[in-house]
């Protein structure tokens, strides 16, 4: 609705469409707050915004049918999208105690005996070195892991193929075929984004096909290691739906609500801030 008011003398248009009250003005307020805050929740939008909580979650029911968030049980979760993978160069050092952390409770997680996947990736990196049982084998396209391992009870196998320094990992056939060589009893992955909605994405073709080879060749639990920052990420290439995964270790959920998303679906989460 088109409206004009005075403004010195002058007539001014107002384009009431986009006021606060109205269903756009709202709606431009709540993209607002969430890419500000990564999350926004019902009770504190409807106070700020003067509407029933019903108002609110209508709008964000809309939102999300245009791929702008992503709901969850108390409110949303902004579900920002990434084109291109960041060089690993520049990814290593980029929330490095969090990323150890992480990987040391991964690592906790192996058993006796285990036959293991790891993916690449800068959070995965950090695993093998805290790998301190018996008679395990890791299977991996993570080229970080040379000169990591010092324990004489892993047996290291590097799924080695096309060298992709980006990525600082190994794809393509070659690789692939030392994975179809393999029957896995667990699996550690990387990823770029996880979203309830959307699984787990990656900006790369390659290195989703090659997970998805690993998930496909473990018939136990699959670990997923992802600080804060992937959690509502979105990227062009899925790797598989999130209830794929069994266990989800993290640092912290930047929204509370959405970890009983998660928890519906049947998979664990662990924060390591809370350990």
């Amino acid at each position: 609705m088109i409206g004009l008011q005075s403004y010195n003398g002058c007539m001014k248009i107002n384009d009431q469409s986009t006021q606060p009250g109205s269903l756009a003005g709202r709606q431009k307020r709540i993209i607002e707050l969430i890419q500000r805050d990564g999350y926004v929740r019902v009770p504190e939008l409807s106070k700020a915004l003067d509407v029933s909580d019903i108002t609110i979650r209508r709008d964000l029911a809309l939102l999300e049918k245009k791929n702008l968030l992503e709901r969850t049980h108390g409110g949303a979760i902004s579900t920002q999208r990434i084109y291109q993978e960041i060089n690993y160069c520049s990814r290593s050092d980029v929330e490095r105690d969090n990323k150890d952390a992480i990987a040391r409770y991964a690592a906790s997680l192996i058993n006796d005996g285990d036959t293991i996947f790891i993916n690449g990736g800068s959070t995965t990196f950090h695993i093998f070195r805290y790998i301190d049982k018996k008679n395990v084998k890791v299977i991996t396209t993570n080229a970080g892991c040379i000169g990591q391992v010092e324990n004489p009870d892993i047996e290291l196998i590097l799924a080695g193929g096309l060298y992709h320094p980006q990525s600082n990992a190994f794809y393509g056939g070659l690789t692939s075929d030392i994975i179809n060589q393999v029957n896995a009893n667990k699996a550690i992955l990387g990823v770029h984004g996880i979203s309830c909605r959307y699984g787990l994405t990656t900006p790369m073709h390659y290195a989703a096909e090659t997970s998805r080879l690993m998930l496909d060749r473990t018939r136990g639990d699959v670990i997923v290691v992802a600080d804060h920052r992937k959690i509502g990420l979105v990227s062009d290439y899925v790797t598989a739906p999130v209830s794929r995964i069994n266990t989800l270790i993290t640092d912290w959920f930047p929204d509370s609500d959405y970890v009983k998303d998660f928890e519906d679906l049947g998979i664990t989460i662990i924060q390591t801030r809370d350990l």
